[in-house]
């Protein structure tokens, strides 16, 4: 079973505080090695939020081996169907996450603690944060393939089973995102805008520099279908500098391209720039013609 490293290791206080703290651009050079499984997942989620994906899925494939634990394995199930759901890969992200709510009885939820989280982050890491993760993840997929009564009824359980109140910081950011989404798949703005400003506000109570820019992200999206189209490109400005600053290039990629939609001068071509440099990294976009 894991085995979590001491709370005084350097190493896992610096890989947590890069994967969910306030230095998200950590240079890959400056982060430590991992100290155990659930550092190695650490350096995943870094790396991913970085756009390098071929190192981000070295560090899962890392994690995977040196753990049996199920919470362990069930996060780096669910993480690497983040990183195929970023590329468009819904479908096959779906699999990761499926095989992530499986690792773990989705039937109940206990109060088994994997490890702490980053000292003042509030966050532990527990079973019902994998689970969350996991139908949060599914839920996204599902919509990713055009499925919005699915994904409703996939947020519906995780809810049921775990009530937004009972949530860590994260997945409950996670929750509202992916509500945020939803509605906009369903054409109903107002409810968008809702889920998108109540990521925004924990986000801006919670201590991850990337959960900020990225809930300040889909706020903008929603206002832009709301056609608040000034306030939208002000946001999503703010969105790029801040993705410059700290090195979030899936983010500015996105961001960009919410605003060459929004005719935003050179962004088509900062767009173009971001997803030449995903995929030296190792992303893999999914073409528009894939099933």
């Amino acid at each position: 079973m894991f085995a979590p490293a001491p709370l005084g290791d350097t190493r896992f206080e610096i890989l947590a505080e890069s994967a969910f703290g306030a230095h998200p651009g950590r240079a890959a050079a400056e982060l430590p090695t991992a100290p155990d499984a659930l550092g190695s997942w650490y350096r995943a989620v870094v790396l991913g939020g970085q756009g390098r994906y071929a190192a981000a899925r070295a560090e899962l494939r890392i994690a995977r081996a040196r753990s049996t634990d199920p919470i362990v394995l069930s996060l780096a199930a669910s993480t690497e169907g983040s990183l195929l759901r970023q590329l468009g890969w819904h479908a096959r992200a779906a699999v990761c996450d499926g095989r992530a709510a499986a690792l773990l009885s989705v039937r109940s939820i206990g109060d088994q603690a994997l490890a702490p989280g980053p000292e003042g982050s509030g966050y532990p890491f527990d079973r019902g944060d994998a689970i969350c993760d996991a139908l949060t993840g599914l839920a996204a997929d599902a919509l990713g393939t055009g499925r919005v009564v699915l994904a409703w009824r996939l947020l519906r359980r995780g809810a049921d089973l775990l009530p937004d109140d009972r949530l860590g910081w994260r997945p409950a950011i996670r929750r509202q995102w992916v509500s945020a989404e939803t509605a906009l798949a369903a054409g109903t703005v107002e409810p968008a805008l809702t889920h998108a400003a109540a990521a925004l506000e924990l986000a801006e109570q919670g201590p991850s520099v990337r959960h900020l820019v990225k809930s300040r992200l889909l706020v903008a999206a929603a206002a832009a279908a709301a056609g608040e189209h000034d306030r939208s490109r002000a946001l999503a400005e703010q969105v790029a500098e801040q993705c410059r600053e700290h090195g979030l290039l899936p983010l500015r990629w996105a961001s960009a391209m919410l605003r060459a939609g929004l005719a935003v001068e050179g962004a088509a071509a900062e767009a173009e720039d971001c997803a030449a440099a995903i995929v030296r990294r190792g992303g893999r976009f999914r073409p528009a013609t894939a099933g």
